[in-house]
């Protein structure tokens, strides 16, 4: 299973989840405890900046080639 967030939180008994997620028994989790003036709707932006950057660089992403380019950008100061 990769590595994923999942909001949640705490009833003042258990952590619970914010949303259903199927989760087997003895699955491993971190939990991060934020402090109350957190700006959820920014953490959740960033939360999706952050999912769509890993599909875009994911490992079985296609290479490429600098043949590609049709028109050099005369300013790129790149290798």
């Amino acid at each position: 299973m990769n590595t994923i967030t999942l909001p949640a939180h705490f009833d003042g008994k258990q952590i619970k989840l914010d949303e259903p997620f199927e989760l087997e028994p003895n699955t491993k989790l971190l939990v991060t405890v934020l402090p109350k003036e957190a700006d959820y709707e920014q953490e959740n932006w960033l939360i999706l900046s952050k999912k769509s950057l890993e599909n875009t660089y994911a490992e079985d992403e296609i290479e490429y080639s600098l043949k590609l380019i049709k028109e050099a950008n005369p300013e790129y100061e790149g290798r």
